[in-house]
């Protein structure tokens, strides 16, 4: 898979082995967390945005269900909210950011609480 411009290369690991790599829009900055997948389409099988800082997010006006992934400042899986819906809310406490993927993509890659995302590029 090509990456395009503004994507991170990410690992989830668990116990020291990688069990999926995702290709993640970095939205790092205010205009971009803000937006976050707001108009955009639903992304792709491995692809997602990682929003940082972060620790709540809102599904208003969007127009499918995502995963929600929350990681503490070592990038490890503190909570993960599944087929979070349109017109719903999600916060974890002592998250420092959020990964964002389309709906059923952590069941897929077998992603879970306690694992552990590393940027790999």
């Amino acid at each position: 898979m090509t990456m395009k411009a503004g994507y991170r290369a990410v690992q989830v690991q668990r116990e020291g082995g990688a069990i999926a790599e995702l290709h993640l829009l970095a939205a790092f900055d205010m205009l971009r967390r803000a937006r976050g997948l707001l108009g955009r389409p639903q992304p792709l099988p491995g692809q997602g945005i990682w929003l940082k800082p972060c620790n709540a997010v809102h599904c208003w006006f969007m127009g499918y269900a995502i995963d929600v992934l929350f990681l503490d400042g070592e990038g490890r899986v503190l909570k993960l909210c599944s087929q979070l819906r349109p017109w719903r809310i999600a916060a974890c406490r002592g998250a420092r950011s959020v990964v964002e993927l389309a709906a059923g993509e952590a069941a897929r890659l077998k992603i879970g609480e306690g694992d552990v995302i590393i940027c790999v590029a």
